[in-house]
């Protein structure tokens, strides 16, 4: 008895993940909330090693022409273009009050989480703990974006905060937004109070919208153009998707345009691993913005190539009258 006894003294109550009290006592600081509230949260999360699994096997280490293959279906461009129809006058409103093409809105709910069909399945809380606990090489980041949600108040958030589901990563809703981006891009577009990321479509779509804005978004600019280049191109060392030259430059340096492009417009070279060989792109400061949504030229150009079948389905005579 004095045996069992000692052990449920010895035994805590919870078990606080490593760092735990120190987050709780920086949210708690700055934002008044109470700090058992918030460990209690925290301590009904779980480090989920499926978590661990899934970060270290991104979609984004196939090449170019299995990549593409994910997004770039008659499913996906099918359903978009319905999606499109349905909704026609809440996205070109949108699109109208942000400067962003719908068909890109329309797109990104596709790759994400093909038009809201798959938002995802884990607990965000068990997300974010795992990956900002128990996840070194990105803990800082992971550990910001658990701050960030426990510090977010209850009408930025779909539901109570430890129901809400979502990616492998802690992103949410439709759009798949962090809780960084839902702190400072997410708006309530249907004017009800509530930014609800997750039900309703108003919210859901001006906040993709934006997003692009907010990050430099060029209404009626070129996302991409396929490049030509000869045998004597000079090899380009890109870092990222930052338009560093114009394309008068690019041209010089023997990257031939296969469709008009303004000269003076600034540009990179993009290249990409096809099923037929190499494929090279210029691309622009839109197609730059995309990447502030996901940092892989690869999401970028599947969010373009859909964008551009979806819009092409839904102006099309043919399948205008399905």
């Amino acid at each position: 008895m004095l045996l069992a006894l000692s052990c449920l003294i010895a035994t805590p109550a919870f078990a606080d993940h490593p760092g735990q009290a120190q987050l709780v006592q920086e949210v708690a600081q700055e934002t008044g909330k109470d700090p058992a509230a918030l460990n209690a949260l925290l301590d009904g999360a779980k480090m989920q090693q499926s978590i661990l699994n899934a970060i270290s096997r991104p979609a984004e280490a196939k090449p170019w022409s299995e990549y593409r293959q994910i997004f770039i279906t008659p499913a996906r461009i099918d359903a978009g273009i319905d999606f499109y129809r349905q909704h026609r006058d809440l996205l070109e409103k949108v699109a109208k009050q942000y400067g962003v093409a719908p068909e890109y809105i329309v797109a990104i709910l596709g790759v994400e989480t093909f038009y809201g069909r798959n938002t995802g399945s884990y607990k965000v809380l068990d997300a974010l703990v795992t990956l900002g606990f128990y996840y070194p090489p990105r803990a800082s980041f992971f550990r910001g974006e658990l701050k960030t949600l426990l510090e977010l108040p209850d009408n930025q958030l779909a539901g109570p905060l430890d129901t809400l589901t979502g990616s492998y990563a802690g992103a949410q809703g439709w759009g798949q937004f962090m809780p960084d981006s839902i702190r400072d891009f997410a708006v309530d577009e249907d004017g009800d109070g509530r930014i609800d990321l997750q039900n309703s479509l108003p919210d859901i779509c001006a906040s993709v919208a934006n997003y692009f804005a907010k990050h430099g978004w060029v209404t009626g600019g070129v996302v991409a153009a396929r490049a030509q280049p000869d045998g004597a191109a000079k090899l380009l060392t890109v870092k990222d998707s930052t338009p560093l030259w114009p394309v008068e430059q690019l041209e010089a340096w023997g990257y031939a345009p296969v469709q008009h492009l303004d000269p003076g417009a600034s540009s990179t070279v993009q290249k990409f691993q096809g099923e037929n060989g190499p494929e090279y792109w210029f691309t622009f400061q839109n197609f730059y913005v995309i990447t502030r949504y996901n940092r892989s030229p690869m999401y970028a150009m599947a969010v373009n190539q859909l964008a551009q079948a979806i819009a092409q389905g839904v102006n099309s005579p043919e399948t205008a009258s399905r």
